[in-house]
């Protein structure tokens, strides 16, 4: 049997979470035409949106993290050391290119 739309119903975790998705996809969209603009004026309007876009989408995750509905785990200082050196290798490397 088939539900019409009138049946389902999201949770408001569900639908916050729905928003975030889409919020982070919309972000991505404004990203890639960040870099494929050639048009200073068009750069400028889509940086401007893409800053909007990521207020929005930050409101929308402490919307969720004050419900309980989205968990930050804390990084580990070894995690962080360890990512830290190995992005200072990087860095290294490609100055030295």
């Amino acid at each position: 049997m088939r539900q019409s739309k009138k049946e389902i119903t999201l949770s408001e975790q569900d639908a916050l979470q729905d928003l975030l998705d889409q919020e982070k996809l919309l972000m991505n969209y404004y990203a890639m035409a960040l870099t494929e603009g050639s048009s200073p004026a068009f750069r400028k309007a889509i940086l401007e949106n893409y800053t909007a876009q990521g207020n929005t989408q930050f409101a929308v995750f402490e919307q969720m993290l004050s419900r309980g509905y989205y968990e930050v785990q804390p990084a580990q200082k070894m995690m962080i050391d360890q990512n830290a050196e190995k992005f200072s290798k990087t860095k290294k490397q490609l100055a030295s290119c």
